[in-house]
């Protein structure tokens, strides 16, 4: 089964949430995440977003950079950088949409195009 996996350049917790939020408001156009930049407010997660990941048919996993590292630690893997999104198909990673890809991304709509462009 094919999966989609979004990893954000950003650690996982409550604490790096409140650096994060505070990152975007001090000084947004130096926040390292454009996928957490374009899907969620400082808060929450955009609406428009959460909307269409639902329409998605397949799988999506959401994983902070450090999550990712623990489930996806190999020797054999090769050394990405974040954040990326991988499509997951019968165990193997390949980059679906490449870091530069995803820092270029200029607003919600297209990341959204790029995510069904993967898709199709």
């Amino acid at each position: 089964m094919e999966k989609l996996i979004f990893v954000y350049n950003a650690n996982a917790g409550k604490l790096n949430a409140l650096l994060d939020a505070g990152h975007k408001i001090v000084s947004p156009s130096t926040y390292a995440c454009n996928i957490c930049d374009l899907t969620h407010g400082i808060f929450r997660e955009r609406k428009e977003w959460i909307r269409f990941r639902e329409s998605i048919k397949i799988p999506l996993l959401f994983l902070h950079k450090d999550e990712f590292m623990k489930v996806y630690a190999s020797k054999w893997l090769p050394k990405y950088e974040f954040p990326i999104i991988l499509l997951e198909t019968s165990g193997t990673l390949e980059v679906a949409i490449s870091t530069k890809e995803c820092q270029e991304l200029e607003n919600l709509p297209a990341l959204m195009k790029a995510v069904k462009k993967v898709l199709l």
